[in-house]
């Protein structure tokens, strides 16, 4: 066989590469995704009675912005690091949403502590909010790795990470509108164990999942 005949047969065999979505593109559905699958969560359980009234005082719409803002910039970062000729260093994007969102409770912790006493630090079982957040973000981590399969050869731990902790971040602002948890340390402490969880649960599974999904 020729050069020639072999490069041919070799050319006959391949198929057009398909450009991937814009990041934009693709945080838009991400977003719309995490809409309907947490509304849904929140109709069937139910919006907490004084939701109207806790979200004009307190650190429960302050909490639920950053929150929001922690889940937006994860799911921009791995869908960023989709692309092979991304820089990695999109990884660290939601740090400083992270960041603000333990500054906001922190400081309604402090703050509680001041007006009230040791009490506000009073820690009680609230495992309803760690099953809420991984049964609304397991899904939606699955669904995010499913959008960002592409990433399977390249850096399916961290995007599977990534994943994992932009579904959670929007399964708490869930959690917030129906669960009455009204102490800002309670909050930080079943919040972000339920947020840590589903972002280590993504990381361990992730990867063998999304290579499947390749």
């Amino acid at each position: 066989m020729t050069t020639e005949n072999l490069i041919a047969r070799l050319c006959a065999q391949l198929r057009p590469v398909q450009r991937l979505p814009s990041c934009g593109i693709l945080i838009a559905l991400w977003s719309a995704v995490c809409l309907v699958v947490v509304g849904a969560a929140v109709w069937h359980y139910g919006l907490r009675p004084d939701l109207g009234d806790r979200l004009a005082v307190g650190f429960q719409l302050p909490q639920i912005l950053a929150a929001l803002l922690v889940g937006g910039m994860a799911g921009y970062a791995a869908f960023r690091l989709v692309r092979p000729e991304t820089d990695r260093r999109w990884v660290l994007l939601p740090l400083p949403a992270l960041g603000l969102w333990l500054l906001i409770m922190t400081s309604f912790c402090v703050e509680e502590v001041g007006r009230i006493g040791m009490a506000a630090l009073a820690i009680e079982p609230s495992y309803p909010c760690l099953i809420f957040v991984l049964g609304v973000g397991a899904p939606l981590s699955m669904a995010m790795m499913w959008m960002a399969w592409h990433a399977a050869p390249l850096c399916p731990g961290t995007v599977s990470t990534l994943a994992g902790l932009s579904a959670a971040a929007f399964a708490s602002v869930g959690l917030s509108m129906i669960n009455a948890l009204d102490a800002a340390a309670m909050v930080l402490v079943w919040h972000g164990m339920a947020v840590l969880a589903m972002t280590l649960l993504a990381r361990l599974c992730g990867p063998g999942c999304m290579r499947l999904m390749a």
